[in-house]
């Protein structure tokens, strides 16, 4: 077993000098940065980071690991992966930077994690249609409105909606370039919105890799809460990126990435095969489920 070193152990005089001394010398190599943002940024990741080391008296091979782990990251990503995404969302940073820039304002949708699937130029359906593309899965019909914080219908809103199939995987999961389970719609007159996808399922990040790697040595799993992603934009509003989550999941408490927040869990009812569906679509003996999501969003600038 590894033995801790106590962090409370006191450190002599001269050596805190050492290290205080470097730390104050790469804040100032910082100092004639004409970008003001930038110096901001870089001198707080310097401090938080210099910080860090010296809390946990961190080792040159622990040091070297976290190298060799952060390059593995890198090689594992590509145009379909994200594997740095997937370390931003299970450390939380994802979530967190969230939560900085989408400040509660009146009663606007709560945003959370936007994931590392989402796809430029999923296709158009009309309001009723269905986002599935035939991926495998319990149909289920979601409807809504979207309005601003005053109550007021948002029409020709954008919603981007992308969601994992039955068996837990994205289309740009599968090797042959099918397009599925997403799609992109746009709110009425009078705001509304409806169309057809799955009802959501649990199912694991992607965990072959290195994030996997890590999330296994801490003894946590790569377990999503079932979800359905939404992105949601219209002028003079601010852009919305969020999930709803299905109500008794017992994952919800557990979700890897942190993204679940109460008020976006909503109850996904199972209608009983032959049950007429809102828009008379036949699905002969299969069940489906329904889900309402009313959509407020915030001004731009909020």
């Amino acid at each position: 077993m590894t033995e801790i070193q106590n962090t409370e152990s006191t450190i002599p005089t001269e050596q805190s000098q050492v290290e205080e001394t470097l730390t104050a010398n790469v804040l100032r190599s910082f100092e004639d940065c004409q970008d003001p943002r930038l110096k901001q940024l870089m001198q707080g990741l310097v401090k938080h980071l210099h910080a860090f080391i010296r809390d946990v008296r961190l080792t040159e091979e622990e040091w070297n690991k976290a190298i060799e782990f952060l390059t593995a990251v890198g090689h594992i990503t590509d145009d379909r992966r994200q594997e740095f995404i997937l370390l931003s969302d299970v450390l939380g940073a994802s979530m967190q930077t969230i939560n900085v820039n989408n400040a509660a304002y009146k009663d606007a949708t709560e945003a959370t994690v936007f994931g590392p699937f989402f796809v430029d130029d999923a296709p158009e359906i009309p309001i009723g249609g269905d986002i599935a593309g035939g991926a495998p899965g319990q149909p289920c019909w979601v409807e809504g409105t979207v309005t601003d914080t005053d109550g007021n219908p948002v029409p020709n809103a954008r919603i981007e909606v992308w969601e994992a199939d039955e068996d837990g995987f994205y289309d740009v999961q599968y090797t042959d370039d099918r397009v599925a389970g997403r799609a992109h719609l746009f709110s009425d007159q009078d705001g509304q919105y409806s169309f057809w996808g799955l009802t959501p399922t649990p199912y694991p990040i992607p965990h072959d890799g290195p994030v996997g790697q890590l999330l296994e040595a801490t003894g946590r799993s790569p377990m999503r809460a079932s979800h359905l992603h939404f992105m949601v934009t219209a002028p003079e509003c601010r852009t919305l990126v969020t999930h709803i989550f299905v109500t008794g999941d017992e994952l919800l408490k557990y979700d890897t990435v942190f993204g679940v927040k109460q008020s976006l869990v909503k109850d996904f009812v199972e209608q009983p095969a032959g049950t007429p569906t809102p828009d008379g679509r036949a699905l002969g003996d299969a069940t489906w489920a329904k889900a309402r999501f009313d959509i407020v969003l915030a001004p731009a600038g909020t």
